[in-house]
């Protein structure tokens, strides 16, 4: 995962082998995952797509960020049509600074990380532990990759402490629905893609589109927890 390592023929050659792979002649959409910051500001990667495009053998370039920074930067290239990026109760850094740019350029908005790795399901406890290969367990800090990835960057206890207090807004609601349907409130938002290890939560989460809008004041609260609780602590980092 380093800048040099990402080169317009070695790029080439990882969207010709998944050609190949899967026997098609064109990829509906090929998403750039998360490469280090750097690789945003060299346009002879992107130019290289586009060639890709124009041959037919990409029919969509997307890409996927860790900081709202390079999603700004991504959309500066024109053949760039989504974004992937992390948004959710605990991370709405992206609704400020980039959601009304990208909707001006009719940039398709992939939100994964919906539920901050369960946290916002509210079914964690202190007490709850998580496997030796889990990166729940190994990458709180950072240790292994990009620490937003973990927990959204929330510390841990101080996301209990949150998800507690949004109980108290939603009371014998599915947080994981509520969640979700926060999400898509925002009319830029094209998909969210929550994880599921179990068909019942693969289900769960398809309802959550079904659930009426959420209020303007169940809204402003939850902005206002997250500007209480949690944007001092991750609103500057992604």
């Amino acid at each position: 995962h380093i800048s040099e390592n990402y080169t317009p023929s070695v790029l080439r050659s990882y969207v010709e082998a998944s050609l190949k792979n899967m026997g098609l002649e064109r990829l509906d959409l090929i998403q750039l995952h998360c490469p280090p910051t750097p690789v945003f500001y060299r346009p002879e990667i992107f130019a290289e797509f586009e060639k890709m495009i124009a041959e037919g053998k990409i029919h969509k370039l997307g890409v996927s960020v860790e900081k709202v920074e390079e999603a700004l930067k991504a959309i500066e290239y024109d053949h760039v049509d989504t974004v992937q990026i992390i948004f959710n109760i605990f991370r709405q850094r992206p609704a400020e600074l980039f959601f009304e740019q990208a909707r001006q350029k009719n940039i398709g908005i992939i939100v994964r990380v919906p539920l901050a790795s369960g946290l916002l399901t509210g079914k964690y406890s202190r007490a709850t532990t998580f496997l030796e290969g889990d990166h729940r367990a190994f990458n709180r800090d950072g240790a292994a990759f990009d620490k937003g990835e973990t927990f959204s960057g929330v510390d841990y206890e101080l996301g209990l402490e949150t998800v507690d207090q949004l109980k108290q807004v939603f009371p014998g609601e599915d947080l994981a629905q509520i969640a979700i349907r926060w999400v898509l409130m925002f009319p830029e938002v094209s998909c969210v893609i929550p994880g599921a290890s179990r068909p019942d939560q693969a289900i769960s989460n398809l309802q959550a589109a079904e659930l009426p809008a959420l209020s303007d004041g169940q809204m402003t609260t939850v902005q206002n927890i997250y500007r209480e609780n949690i944007k001092k602590h991750v609103h500057h980092l992604w």
